[in-house]
């Protein structure tokens, strides 16, 4: 168990991101492939690339062995988009960094010599570490992450509404039950390791992580201290088997609604045919209500959908422009 220790500066001061970057995702999606006990959600991703990645995700591999503390490849790479800053992150890390960041690693006795020399500033080490990170990358992450970038979109969104309905509180309550549970000023965190963290003031960050699947992550800059740790919350726990983000992926135009209306808005204006309600929206999709009225809102505002009144109820309903717009698209 971890345990989070806020004061009211720290509740002020917490806030919520995107990403926790895609180094960090990749290095995620590696140890999901080698993980037999994945979510469901996940099926069609590991179909899709399973036997894809070759030797030359070696390197990254040996930075996650079977057991023990993992590298925090946020802290090392960065919470950058983009693969080619997170390369030059890894080239320009301080040795201090590194050392920090791998010494607790219980490194396999064939990978020791190699970590070792990682450790110790080897430019030619690194250099092995960035080509798997790129190799690795392009297959399990890249060919997704539009989609992924749009559903940790959607999730941000989701958080920032619990927070303008009643405040940090209600949703350090509500996040990743039962991984997480609110004892205030306590956020306790369920982790193999015993550990206890006072944030004096510098508040958190909370995140949503896609590969990351099994338990909640807190990630603390090493060289850094004064610099607010980051809560990584997996965003997929619990959804559906059948989730789309892996669809289409090697189809030139299966993309093309889905990346015009971005995928959970999508969604909406496909749940829409035939008339449904933000409610019903909401718990089709597994989104909030209040990110459901706010993507509806939108499609209304682009002419997409209509919505009125029905008793106490509000029905959305889609429009013939919209109906054209899913007749256009090769992704129904």
């Amino acid at each position: 168990m971890k345990r989070i220790h806020f004061t009211a500066q720290d509740l002020a001061r917490t806030r919520v991101a995107t990403t926790i970057g895609v180094a960090a995702e990749t290095f995620d999606s590696v140890k999901l492939l080698k993980d037999r006990d994945s979510s469901l959600a996940f099926r069609r991703w590991h179909v899709s690339v399973r036997g894809r990645l070759g030797e030359q995700a070696g390197p990254l591999a040996a930075l996650l062995p079977g057991r023990g503390p993992l590298v925090d490849a946020m802290s090392l790479l960065g919470d950058t988009a983009s693969v080619d800053e997170a390369v030059d992150n890894l080239m320009s890390a301080p040795r201090a960094l590194m050392r920090l960041e791998l010494e607790h690693i219980d490194f396999r006795p064939a990978d020791r010599p190699w970590a070792s020399a990682l450790m110790d500033g080897d430019r030619e080490v690194r250099l092995q570490v960035a080509a798997a990170l790129r190799a690795c990358h392009s297959v399990t992450v890249a060919p997704y992450w539009s989609r992924i970038r749009t559903h940790l979109n959607d999730v941000r969104a989701g958080y920032v509404d619990t927070m303008a309905d009643g405040g940090v509180e209600q949703l350090l309550a509500a996040l990743c039950v039962p991984l997480v549970r609110w004892r205030p000023p306590v956020l306790e965190v369920a982790h193999p390791r015993d550990a206890d963290l006072h944030l004096n003031g510098r508040g958190l960050v909370i995140a949503p992580t896609l590969f990351s699947t099994q338990q909640v992550e807190l990630l603390q800059p090493s060289l850094d201290p004064d610099r607010a740790p980051v809560l990584a919350v997996p965003a997929l726990r619990g959804a559906s088997p059948e989730t789309s983000l892996w669809e289409g992926v090697g189809e030139p135009t299966a993309l093309s609604l889905d990346d015009l209306l971005g995928r959970t808005r999508a969604a909406v204006l496909r749940t829409a045919v035939g008339g449904c309600g933000t409610t019903e929206l909401a718990r089709r999709l597994n989104i909030s209500p209040a990110t459901a009225s706010h993507h509806a809102t939108v499609l209304r505002n682009a002419r997409l959908v209509t919505t009125h009144r029905e008793g106490k109820a509000v029905l959305h309903t889609i429009t013939s422009l919209g109906i054209a717009l899913l007749g256009r698209s090769p992704h129904n």
